[in-house]
């Protein structure tokens, strides 16, 4: 229902614990319920971004972007990336905002997205975009793949 609300759900906690897992199923979900999912990883998002802006494309990418009902993006803050690159995911975000439905997987707290965003009023304006219709899930505890490494090595 967060979908056909316009809502986003934002995954935060430490590598491991099961944020991707939970996106991808809901994203699955989602599909079998007929709506129109995309996954990225936010750095090839961006990447793909710069690459349709250098190109002279970024208007036929962004109207792929607007068939989408969920897009999921995983792993928000593992790579930080460059002011251009910044700019352009904002403007998808708050072209999703209350349109459309986002997932967002990150390692990191709110307070600390400056790393992924050098302009503190460009991360605040985000984050606010995205909070606001949110449903905010905080994993804690250790890493599932640590503990299965661990298990095996007994």
């Amino acid at each position: 229902d967060f979908i056909r609300r316009k809502e986003n759900v934002i995954l935060v906690g430490a590598p491991g614990t099961g944020k991707t897992h939970l996106a991808s199923a809901l994203g699955r979900k989602a599909c079998e319920q007929g709506f129109e999912v995309r996954f990225y990883r936010v750095s090839h998002l961006v990447e793909e971004l710069e690459q349709a802006l250098h190109v002279g494309k970024l208007k036929q990418f962004r109207n792929k972007l607007e068939k989408i009902d969920l897009m999921i993006l995983d792993e928000m803050g593992y790579l930080p990336f460059g002011k251009e690159g910044a700019e352009l995911l904002f403007q998808i975000i708050s072209e999703f905002y209350e349109q459309k439905s986002l997932i967002i997987t990150s390692n990191l707290e709110f307070s600390q997205w400056n790393r992924i965003f050098s302009d503190s009023r460009l991360t605040a304006a985000l984050v606010d975009r995205l909070i606001h219709h949110a449903h905010i899930i905080s994993y804690t505890g250790q890493s599932f793949r640590l503990a299965n490494a661990l298990s095996r090595k007994q």
